[in-house]
């Protein structure tokens, strides 16, 4: 696991996920991709990335520790683990649709345009 860090950004080698830091209002805060609404200091930027990357990793399912290291990178970014895994969930279903060209549901509906008439 490794968190590449500069004054401006982190990225990581696990996962597409990344932060990245902007002035706002005289000060700098950090942002998550996966977490883009929130203001956030570095560490909590850098806990985002540390529990997005101990969330990727199926080896660490069963493994006690990294549960304990999910609880904690949780609480020092403000948010619920569970909530986390669900906004990263989401965000790779996001990427696995674009990159396969997949359709939700709905959208592979067919679609009817134009007049039609009714059949007696």
């Amino acid at each position: 696991m490794t968190i590449e860090t500069t004054p401006w950004a982190m990225i990581s080698d696990r996962t597409p996920e990344h932060a990245w830091r902007v002035v706002a209002v005289g000060a700098a805060v950090w942002r998550l991709s996966w977490l883009p609404d929130h203001r956030l200091t570095f560490e909590q930027a850098r806990a985002g990335m540390e529990l997005d990357e101990l969330l990727s990793d199926p080896a660490v399912v069963h493994d006690m520790e990294a549960h304990r290291q999910v609880s904690v990178h949780s609480a020092t970014l403000g948010v619920r683990y569970e909530h986390a895994v669900l906004l990263l969930a989401r965000r790779m279903l996001e990427r696995l649709r674009r990159h396969s060209g997949g359709r939700t549901p709905r959208e592979t509906e067919p679609v009817l345009s134009g007049w039609m008439t009714p059949s007696l």
